[in-house]
């Protein structure tokens, strides 16, 4: 049976959150307009498409965006309201696919493949998927359609503001070939003068460039850079903690930086969540993390978990491997929200014949765990990986 192919959509809002303040203040529009914290280690949130012809763009220090354009306007950042409009932006999503992915307050992914039979071609549900939106909000937005997530998002920055570009599994090669490298999600502003250095200036020159050339660069990490610049690209659309998954998340007061809490945090919700799994009988397939940075961006790492398992060690591990990944590429993020879900969820599981004792340990000590926990209360008990977070909750408290 021939597998159907996907099509699968990225949707941005244009200039979001400045998109936004010019729709709420009309004598904005059309100016070079700064939404960003104003103080002296403030940081630009969005800018509008006016001040990016100066070089002005999100997460520069203001300092560096207002020498770069003196005049800009600048505002203080209103998310509450950003937040109001999203959620009108993602009800119209939902009206076309619950395959849903939100990356942040304007961004997702969306898997219409079972919808075309009943709403049209991928091209048609976007068009209406804009015309809805603009409708609604008085906001445009850019969508990318493609055969998978990788060049959809490609796409969708392609014609900005207001565009819309329908790339085939045919026309992959050719829409991606005449690239610059910097349009692949990955390589980044310390990686690309250095491909640049050796020859590599297209994706097709990525595409095509030997083993030996790229390691060089990317180390073991080669074959999947190649991989992208081909376009390929196999990532389900994940709908943001639905039905099918039992997860644990938490919006933190103080925005978080430490790595040390942050993976303090992510065990103390592992560990509810691993709980929910075996309180409902289940046993996971797939971990998922789900971070958000203080400025709402939003991102999930995902990674198989054979055989299945509840045991909270196992489940904890892998999300902590997520995690870890994740700051490897952004060190420095502040995190406003942590949380972990499970999914792939079955009854049944692969026995490992050479790992029964260490698979008997962690039975055994995750039932006690949840016995006392039942009897005494759910915090009667702490694992000692979370003690750092537990701690500072009672240090805040206080």
């Amino acid at each position: 049976m021939t597998p159907v192919a996907r099509v699968i959509l990225h949707v941005d809002m244009d200039a979001f959150y400045a998109s936004v303040e010019a729709l709420d203040n009309p004598e904005l529009r059309g100016k070079p307009l700064i939404v960003g914290g104003l103080g002296g280690r403030g940081v630009v949130a969005a800018a509008s498409y006016e001040v990016r012809r100066f070089g002005v763009h999100s997460a520069m220090p203001m300092r560096e965006a207002l020498r770069r354009c003196p005049h800009a306007i600048c505002v203080p950042p209103r998310f509450s309201r950003y937040q109001s409009v999203s959620r009108t932006v993602f009800g119209v999503f939902h009206e076309f696919t619950p395959l849903v992915q939100g990356l942040s307050l304007d961004e997702a992914f969306l898997d219409v493949t079972h919808s075309l039979a009943a709403l049209g071609s991928g091209e048609k549900i976007a068009t209406d998927i804009k015309q809805r939106i603009l409708a609604r909000t008085g906001l445009t937005a850019s969508v990318g359609v493609a055969p998978n997530k990788l060049v959809a998002k490609i796409a969708s920055d392609l014609r900005k503001p207001d565009g819309l570009v329908v790339v085939t599994e045919a026309d992959v090669t050719a829409l991606l070939d005449p690239l610059p490298i910097r349009r692949l999600f990955g390589i980044g502003a310390k990686t690309w003068p250095r491909l640049e250095g050796i020859g590599i200036q297209t994706l097709r020159d990525l595409r095509l460039a030997e083993d030996a050339v790229l390691k060089t660069v990317f180390g073991r990490y080669a074959g999947r850079i190649r991989a992208r610049a081909a376009g390929i690209d196999d990532r389900a659309v994940i709908a943001d903690w639905d039905e099918k998954q039992i997860s644990a998340e938490e919006t933190f007061d103080v925005d978080l930086t430490d790595h040390a809490r942050l993976h303090a945090e992510l065990a103390r919700l592992a560990d509810r969540m691993a709980e929910r799994v075996r309180r409902q009988g289940w046993l996971a397939g797939r971990v998922i993390v789900k971070i958000r940075r203080k400025d709402f961006k939003t991102y999930t790492r995902q990674c198989i978990v054979q055989p299945a398992t509840d045991h909270t060690s196992e489940l904890a591990h892998a999300a902590a491997r997520l995690l870890d990944q994740w700051l490897q590429q952004q060190p420095r993020a502040a995190i406003r929200l942590l949380g972990v879900g499970a999914s792939g969820l079955t009854t049944s599981q692969q026995i490992d014949l050479f790992d029964v004792p260490a698979t008997t340990r962690h039975r055994h000590l995750d039932a006690a765990v949840d016995d006392i926990r039942a009897k005494f209360g759910a915090t009667a008990l702490t694992r000692a990986s979370s003690l750092e977070a537990v701690a500072a909750r009672v240090t805040r408290d206080r």
